[in-house]
């Protein structure tokens, strides 16, 4: 993680409360944080915090937004307390940020367009739920997709924080039953903590899984997504009336949760996170490869394709006619959908207005590319600047 250096006036011994009422005596052999290792890990801490802290302030849009004289309170405020809070305008600031700072992202063209919730004060795992339930109808927006961001209280130096433990607040349950997978495979591991934490499966294709939620640390509590936070899209075909006839859907909302958002040196381990899908993700990842829904091979089938051959190319006209499908039931459900081609187009269009900007834009070729005929779209036959992921803010894995 690429810090700038704190180089703090020292004073003679200053007194540093830690997280939790503890307090960090810099120079005292009798610190009552215990060990000297906890100590020194105490101190590594706040030094890391004061860095990020001091990077963020020293944006030009934070210096903008919060003048000069922020960063003055928010080292005073960690000096005096062990840590600090930002503004509502901060927060949401700082998400916009890590969006378009995001390498693997190709949808920041509306970084700009993002929305907060700002959910910090939701203590428990049942008030956690609520507000993601919360996040799901705004965001959803009755299909009219809108960018919005949910944060919850940033993570305290020791503990592991809140954790949401779904890769996204509305995933599918996948049960393997003697080597068969019913539903999606990618979700059996998390189908199995979810049944140990209490929740009844329903063992069909599509069932919802569960929000399991841990607070530092502590067993996870699930909660069930209602009815009214869920969007599905049946899956038809403009063409073919047997489509409808394979049960395939999809949910509307693409609600990443499982990723930590790190602003000026605060970890909020759990900001569930939308946009709207790009429809390759969908019907070229995940209800087409072979280790989630694999539909490829049906739908070949029906439409009467040689599948004995690679040369035949029938996983290519499937593969077409899948997404076809896609988009035309987004469509007909009134559902916001953007396709491959147009968000490649939007993309391009974002890295040119950040560098008429004077901004780079860090990106990763294989993940701004789409994983359909991404040689027919304008991100493929360029070059980006290279990915950095250690610019902040950011979205990152969550520490464990």
């Amino acid at each position: 993680m690429d810090r700038a250096s704190t180089a703090k006036n020292d004073r003679a011994c200053p007194v540093l409360p830690g997280p939790r009422g503890t307090a960090i005596h810099r120079g005292s052999s009798t610190s009552r944080l215990g060990s000297p290792s906890r100590r020194s890990e105490q101190s590594q801490e706040i030094t890391t915090l004061v860095a990020g802290a001091r990077a963020f302030y020293a944006l030009p849009e934070v210096q903008e937004l919060a003048g000069p004289e922020r960063w003055l309170e928010v080292e005073a405020e960690i000096e005096q307390d062990g840590s600090y809070a930002h503004t509502e305008a901060e927060l949401l600031l700082g998400a916009k940020l890590a969006w378009r700072n995001h390498a693997r992202c190709n949808g920041r063209y509306s970084w700009r367009s993002l929305s907060l919730i700002d959910a910090r004060d939701a203590q428990t795992p049942a008030e956690i739920a609520e507000r993601c339930v919360e996040h799901l109808v705004i965001s959803t927006n009755a299909g009219k997709l809108r960018p919005v961001i949910t944060v919850f209280r940033p993570r305290v130096p020791g503990r592991s924080g809140v954790r949401i433990l779904n890769p996204q607040l509305i995933r599918y349950a996948g049960y393997d039953e003697a080597g068969r997978v019913i539903g999606d495979p990618l979700h059996v591991d998390l189908t199995r903590q979810a049944v140990k934490a209490g929740w009844n499966p329903g063992h069909g294709q599509f069932d919802v899984l569960p929000m399991m939620i841990s607070v530092d640390g502590r067993p996870p509590e699930i909660f069930d997504v209602p009815p009214e936070a869920i969007l599905e899209v049946p899956i038809s075909h403009p063409r073919y009336d047997w489509f409808a006839d394979l049960g395939l859907r999809w949910h509307a909302n693409p609600a990443i949760s499982d990723l930590c958002l790190e602003i000026g040196g605060l970890e909020y381990t759990a900001a569930p996170f939308s946009g709207w899908y790009v429809s390759s993700e969908i019907g070229a990842r995940n209800l087409s490869d072979t280790a989630r829904y694999n539909q490829l091979p049906k739908i070949a089938e029906r439409l009467g394709l040689d599948t004995r051959r690679n040369a035949s190319l029938w996983k290519d006209r499937a593969l077409l006619e899948l997404n076809e499908a896609v988009i035309h039931s987004y469509a007909q459900a009134g559902v916001y959908i953007v396709d491959h081609h147009t968000a490649a187009e939007q993309f391009v269009a974002h890295v040119d207005r950040e560098h008429r900007s004077g901004r780079l834009v860090p990106s990763d070729w294989a993940w701004v590319n789409p994983p359909m005929s991404a040689s027919t779209t304008g991100t493929f036959h360029r070059e980006f600047d290279p990915p950095t992921f250690d610019a902040r803010p950011n979205f990152v894995r969550a520490p464990q």
